[in-house]
C-alpha cells in the first residue's frame, strides 16, 4: 500500500456523481474540488445556497469544465433534508459516491428544528437520515461508496443511551466526541448491512487536526492551546482532506475501513487505514444506535 498517497492518486472519476455536504469551505470544499477536478460531476450539498454558488465558481476557477452543482441541504431540519433528496433523486438517475462531510463542533447548547441536540442531530442523525434517503440510488451502481467523516476526538467515550439528547447536562466537547463515534457506529453497522449488496460499501475517515473554520467555536482555553501547538499539529485542509479522498476513490479500499493520516498519534500526515476505539466496534451499540436512529429520523433504509 502507497505510503505518500496524495490527490495525485485519485483515479480518473469521469461518468461518476459526488454528492458533499459541507463542500462550501474547508475539507468539504477541499474533497469538492480534487473530485471535479478529477472528472467527476460534484454536488456541493450546502445550507447556504450563496456560499456554495461562490465555491462552485471557485472550483470551476482551479479546474476548467467542472461540473459543479449545489443543492441546498440544512442537516439540522429532516424536512429539508427530505426535500434535498427527492431533489438528487430527481435529477440524477444514479449517485456514485455520498460524502458526509458536513458537521459542527463544540456550539452552546442548540437544538435543531425537530429538537435534537446539534452536534447530534447534523453531525449523525442528519447524514444518517440522508443516506438512508439516496441509498436506493447507490445500490445499483458498481463501486458505489457511501464515506463517512469521523474525528480523532471519537476516543474514550461511550453513547449515553439514556440521555442521547443532553437533557440532564450538556458538554460541548463530549457532545462532538459523542456525535463523531456515532458516525464511526453507523458506518461499521452500514457495512454490515451492505455486505450482501455486492456493490455498495461504507468506509470513515478522519482529517486529524486540520485548520479549518470547524474549530470556531472551540472553548478559549481550547484555542489558546491550539494556537501553541499548531506548527507541529495542524495540517491544511488539502491534506486533512486526504483521508476522505483516498477512502472514497481508492481501488484497494474495502468496506469497514477507517482512514486518517499517518504521522504521529495521526494528528497529520499522508493518509492509511487506522484504527478506532473499541467503543465503536461493540455490535449491540451499533445495533442499538441504528434502531434509535430510525427511530428519531422516522428513515428506514433497504438493506
Amino acid at each position: 500500500m502507497k505510503e505518500k498517497w496524495t490527490s495525485g492518486d485519485v483515479p480518473a472519476q469521469d461518468g461518476r456523481l459526488a454528492v458533499v455536504t459541507g463542500a462550501n469551505t474547508g475539507l468539504g470544499f477541499e474533497t469538492a474540488r480534487v473530485l471535479a477536478a478529477r472528472g467527476a460531476s460534484v454536488v456541493l450539498a450546502v445550507r447556504d445556497v450563496e456560499r456554495g454558488k461562490q465555491a462552485a465558481t471557485r472550483i470551476a476557477d482551479t479546474a476548467p469544465g467542472a461540473d459543479v452543482m449545489v443543492q441546498r441541504l440544512d442537516l439540522a431540519s429532516l424536512e429539508s433534508i427530505r426535500a434535498a433528496a427527492d431533489a438528487l433523486r430527481a435529477k440524477h438517475q444514479k449517485i456514485d459516491l455520498l460524502i458526509n462531510n458536513a458537521g459542527v463542533m463544540y456550539p452552546l447548547k442548540q437544538l435543531t428544528r425537530d429538537g435534537f441536540e446539534l452536534q447530534f442531530g447534523i453531525n449523525h442523525l442528519g447524514h444518517f437520515a440522508l443516506t438512508g434517503l439516496l441509498i436506493e440510488h447507490m445500490l445499483p451502481v458498481p463501486g458505489s461508496r457511501v464515506v463517512t467523516v469521523s474525528s480523532l476526538t471519537h476516543r474514550g467515550t461511550s453513547i449515553d443511551f439514556d440521555d442521547l439528547q443532553w437533557e440532564r447536562s450538556y458538554s460541548r466537547t463530549a457532545a462532538y466526541s459523542r456525535s463523531k463515534l456515532a458516525n464511526l457506529m453507523f458506518t461499521y453497522e452500514l457495512q454490515s448491512r451492505l455486505t450482501t449488496s455486492g456493490t455498495t460499501i461504507a468506509a470513515s475517515a478522519h482529517p486529524g487536526f486540520a485548520d479549518t473554520e470547524l474549530t470556531r467555536n472551540s472553548p478559549a482555553p481550547m484555542r489558546a492551546i491550539n494556537s501553541l501547538l499548531a506548527p507541529v499539529m495542524t495540517q491544511k485542509p488539502a491534506m486533512g482532506a486526504l483521508p476522505t479522498l483516498r477512502a472514497a476513490t481508492d481501488p484497494d479500499v474495502i468496506g469497514g475501513q477507517y482512514y486518517g493520516p499517518g504521522g504521529f498519534q495521526q494528528y497529520k500526515g499522508y493518509p492509511k487505514p487506522v484504527e478506532s476505539s473499541e467503543q465503536s466496534h461493540d455490535p449491540a451499540a451499533q445495533r442499538r444506535l441504528w434502531t434509535v436512529s430510525e427511530e428519531l429520523t422516522g428513515v428506514t433504509f433497504p438493506v
